[in-house]
């Protein structure tokens, strides 16, 4: 994915409010329905997600917790009102379960099986708060992680990218797609 370019600006103004527990007063284009609007928002964290920096915050327009790509700010102001406290197992709940453009709540686990090559290097890694794995016979790695949608382990696994040697055990969807797609 690549990096997308944010004002100093506007990035200086999202961490002031997070550490202060300021409301922001932003401008902001929606992508999926390309088009601006302004909203009030609290702030509670900076994520640096895939070369990309997102602002989680409650929005008070929307009246629930919102990620908002700080590239597609388009305008910004700090504002003396306190920001709305949003407990840290909220955001957890809400926010951090699957992250990116598939962000809420996973309603799926996947189980991925690695070859006994690559499975030293996945069973090092944490690819989810909420995963599980184990080494199995001759070697191989069972890694079981939670989704929201198929497209999200696409985008995980480098399907489409390169040849893969990571072998899908579910869910079928998933494995029919990635045959298709990368011969894994």
């Amino acid at each position: 994915m690549a990096a997308r370019s944010v004002p100093p600006r506007y990035f200086a103004l999202a961490a002031s409010g997070t550490l202060g527990r300021k409301r922001l007063r932003i401008v902001y284009f929606a992508r999926g329905s390309v088009q601006s609007a302004e909203r009030i928002v609290s702030p509670r964290r900076l994520v640096y997600y895939r070369d990309n920096w997102y602002l989680e915050a409650w929005c008070h327009l929307r009246k629930g917790l919102r990620v908002f790509a700080l590239d597609s700010i388009e305008d910004a102001s700090l504002l003396e009102d306190a920001a709305r406290n949003v407990p840290e197992a909220q955001l957890e709940r809400e926010l951090s379960g699957s992250y990116g453009i598939f962000a809420g709540t996973p309603t799926q686990r996947a189980v991925l099986r690695f070859s006994k090559e690559r499975a030293r290097w996945v069973a090092r890694e944490q690819w989810h708060p909420d995963q599980s794995g184990r080494t199995e016979a001759y070697g191989s790695y069972r890694l079981e992680i939670p989704y929201r949608d198929d497209r999200e382990l696409l985008m995980a696994s480098g399907a489409g990218r390169r040849r893969s040697r990571r072998r899908p055990g579910t869910p079928p969807s998933h494995a029919a797609e990635c045959r298709a797609t990368a011969d894994c």
